[in-house]
This record gives structure tokens, C-alpha cells and sequence, in this order.
């Protein structure tokens, strides 16, 4: 029997390793487990992403709960029980707009809240019951009620690619109540590379570049914007 053949050995450290990798990945399966049994009681308490492990060959990159925040103020920013919400491929800030509505700060104002709709490709977030399966390759691919139904949305589009850009930019024409100025309050976050496409695409609704900085929670190498079509206390337009 040859020395090779027998069974591998690994050192301490790449031992170490394996058990922390094991380790991580079964707490994010019991944050899991334990999010859908809130989902029973209708998610009382505060709501975390750290129960949905990014997937980066998916291109899931998450905010920062500040960065998630803020734009989810934004979003809530003058809504009334009237207003319909839809988060588009941007499930960090559909989070924090739960969280904002179910805090005291909301409760005493918003009741009922605002109604919210997450579109989102991954179905973990099926979970929630504002969930509707979406795939920007298929943009209208959507229930039909949703059709011209919202007064405000946030898109995020998963690639930097003028495809899926553009894809995206159909689903939120789609969805906006109304495509005309001041018909929509509208946010787009993505690459800075995007800039003169994203300037094209939502350019009869008002939408520019904002001075807004948007993080991410684990860091991301491409340079990110937010683009609004209008200002407030948190951001300005550039250019």
C-alpha cells in the first residue's frame, strides 16, 4: 500500500477552519429556522439579514442597517396608510422598513401602515408575506394587480450590465403609478458606472445622482450611488 493512499490528514489549523466554517453556517440555519417560526407570529421583534447569508455568484451584496435605514426613511418620508411601497431586489432595506414600521416611532402614525411589496429572486424571503417571486429577466412577469399601484420604489438592480439595468427599469415603469413627474418617488441604487444609463432610463420621472453614500455591510469593490428623483435632509443632487 502506497504512503499516499491512506487517509488525509489536515493540520490543526485547516481543522480550525472547518470547524468555524461549520460552526458560522449552522448558526445562519438556526437565525433561519428561527425567522420562519416568527413568521407565525407575524415577526414580533426586530428583524435582522444576518439570518440570510449573502450568495455573491447571485450578486447579493447588503447594505448596512445605517445605509438600509436611511433609505427606508426615505421611502416612509410624508407615506400614509394609502401608500403602496415596493422594494425591488433590495430585500436589506425591505428589512428595515419592517423594522421602522413595527418601532414605536411609526406605530403611533402609521396605522394602518403603508402597504409594502418585496420583489425579490431569492425565495428565503418568501418567508414574509409582502413576498412576490421576481426575475429581472422576466420584467413583467408580475401578478397584474401590482400594475401601476405604487406611489414609491426602491431598485436595485442585481448586475452592473446595461441588460439587466434596463430590464429593471421596465419593472419599475410598470409598477409606478404614474411615469410622469411627481408621479413616482423613486431610488435606484447601483454602480457609478451606471451613471449616464441610470440618467436615461428614469430621466421623465426627474431621477439624478445624490451625494448619498451607500455602504455595504461587508464592503464592496465597485464604487456605488444612489440615484433619487428628489432631494431631502440626508441627500442633494451632484452635477
Amino acid at each position: 500500500m502506497d504512503a499516499d493512499d491512506g487517509p488525509i490528514q489536515l493540520s490543526a489549523g485547516a481543522l480550525d477552519a472547518l470547524k468555524e466554517f461549520y460552526g458560522e453556517r449552522d448558526a445562519r440555519t438556526k437565525q433561519f429556522e428561527d425567522l420562519k417560526t416568527q413568521a407565525e407570529d407575524e415577526f414580533a421583534g426586530k428583524l435582522s439579514m444576518e439570518a440570510f447569508a449573502e450568495d455573491w455568484n447571485a450578486s447579493q451584496f447588503w447594505y448596512s442597517d445605517e445605509t438600509a435605514t436611511t433609505l427606508a426613511r426615505q421611502l416612509l418620508s410624508g407615506a400614509t396608510s394609502a401608500t403602496r411601497i415596493a422594494v425591488v431586489s433590495a430585500p436589506s432595506t425591505f428589512i428595515q422598513l419592517k423594522n421602522l414600521l413595527a418601532s414605536p416611532e411609526y406605530t403611533s402614525t402609521h396605522t394602518p401602515p403603508p402597504h409594502l411589496t418585496l420583489l425579490e429572486y431569492d425565495t428565503r424571503f418568501a418567508v414574509f408575506k409582502e413576498f412576490t417571486p421576481y426575475d429581472f429577466e422576466h420584467p413583467l412577469a408580475l401578478p397584474p394587480e401590482l400594475k401601476a399601484s405604487f406611489d414609491a420604489i426602491i431598485v436595485d438592480p442585481p448586475f452592473l450590465s446595461d441588460h439587466c439595468q434596463t430590464k429593471a427599469a421596465l419593472t419599475v415603469r410598470w409598477l409606478a403609478r404614474s411615469w410622469a413627474p411627481g408621479g413616482v418617488k423613486l431610488i435606484a441604487c447601483t454602480g457609478e458606472r451606471m451613471e449616464a444609463l441610470v440618467g436615461k432610463l428614469y430621466a421623465k420621472v426627474g431621477v439624478r445622482t445624490t451625494d448619498f453614500d451607500v455602504c455595504h455591510a461587508k464592503g464592496l469593490s465597485n464604487e456605488f450611488r444612489c440615484y433619487a428623483n428628489f432631494e431631502c435632509g440626508v441627500w442633494k443632487w451632484v452635477g
